[in-house]
């Protein structure tokens, strides 16, 4: 039976609307009956999805179609796929030039700057040429040698090469960069997804886009949202354990989804900038719980890139939630700090 990480303290009771100041309190009334219902839709080359409790009469087609649009405009402005959108705007800017961007995209560069200052360079948003050249990008080609190496010369970190001005919505490369937010840009969409349910006044719901999730509240009954944590096989997906989530975010980076294998060597599509090559460690996977889901989704790449020895040092220092799943002769050892501590 697969193991149950819970958090007691986290699970929120339903949001109920205060009374005015110094109105006398309402009548009773039978309690609002709540109907669970599910959505979702194509988006960053996988689905969002929605799983949320309303009242009879709710407009689940006007949430849908906000929902969808706040993840359409995430991947508008940060995808390394599509050529038009403002982050290949600025890879395609030459340095020292300053770009304008928009508020949200600037938002996402601060916070991946941040933490990869936090993490020493284990989260590097400045990896998109090392992913091409390893076959893990747009083209999704097989690994090219003499790219391979113009691209390991060539590498900078983000956090050191990149400058943001917050005022001015503006940012500029001082060396040549090819930016990748693949790592938190996932989370961010999941967060917009949750002021998509809050303007709505959803007060009970679980987004999510591929393996980044949000708890927004719990469950109309006050249980929180139970989730499946993945069990980092290949070729299969199966259930390594259950967490439960109330107003909490959780994002999961692992080996075992994109890789390729060269020499007899299996190689994860994660890079580690500071190596200017990919992830090389028996970590088969991180779990990060956090407020923001961009929080959890970024730490979770930094914990993963860090590995067995310094990423739990990394997890102790910055407070972090963190669950290790290690690759140890044939078998998972799991390792949990914080609220994944046994």
């Amino acid at each position: 039976m697969p193991k149950t990480y819970s958090d007691p303290a986290a699970v929120a009771p339903a949001v109920r609307p205060a009374a005015a100041r110094g109105a006398a309190p309402p009548a009773r009334s039978a309690p609002t009956a709540f109907s669970e219902s599910t959505l979702s839709g194509p988006a960053m080359g996988t689905r969002w999805s929605a799983r949320y409790q309303a009242p009879p009469d709710f407009d689940h087609g006007a949430l849908s179609r906000g929902l969808a649009r706040a993840v359409e405009s995430v991947d508008a402005q940060m995808s390394p796929w599509k050529p038009d959108s403002d982050l290949m705007r600025l890879n395609r800017a030459e340095p020292e030039h300053w770009v304008s961007l928009p508020a949200a995209l600037i938002e996402v560069l601060a916070r991946a700057l941040d933490v990869g200052v936090l993490s020493g360079g284990a989260y590097d948003a400045a990896v998109g040429g090392l992913v091409d050249a390893w076959g893990f990008g747009a083209a999704a080609d097989t690994p090219d040698p003499a790219a391979i190496r113009h691209a390991a010369a060539d590498h900078r970190p983000a956090h050191l090469w990149l400058d943001l001005d917050r005022e001015q919505g503006r940012a500029r490369k001082r060396a040549p960069l090819t930016l990748d937010l693949c790592g938190i840009a996932k989370g961010y969409a999941v967060d917009r997804m949750a002021q998509v349910m809050a303007l709505h006044g959803v007060g009970h719901a679980l987004v999510g886009l591929d393996g980044e999730l949000r708890a927004c509240g719990a469950r109309a009954g006050g249980r929180p949202w139970a989730v499946a944590l993945e069990s980092p096989q290949e070729g299969r997906r199966a259930a390594h354990g259950v967490i439960e989530l109330a107003d909490l975010s959780v994002a999961t980076s692992g080996d075992y989804r994109r890789w390729v294998r060269i020499g007899g060597e299996r190689l994860a599509h994660t890079m580690d900038g500071r190596r200017a090559a990919p992830v090389r460690n028996p970590v088969a996977s991180v779990t990060v719980l956090a407020a923001e889901c961009m929080d959890a989704d970024a730490w979770a790449t930094a914990l993963l890139v860090a590995g067995p020895d310094e990423g739990p040092a990394l997890a102790r220092r910055m407070g972090l939630d963190a669950l290790f799943l290690l690759r140890c002769g044939g078998r998972l050892v799991e390792f949990g700090l914080g609220r994944f501590a046994s």
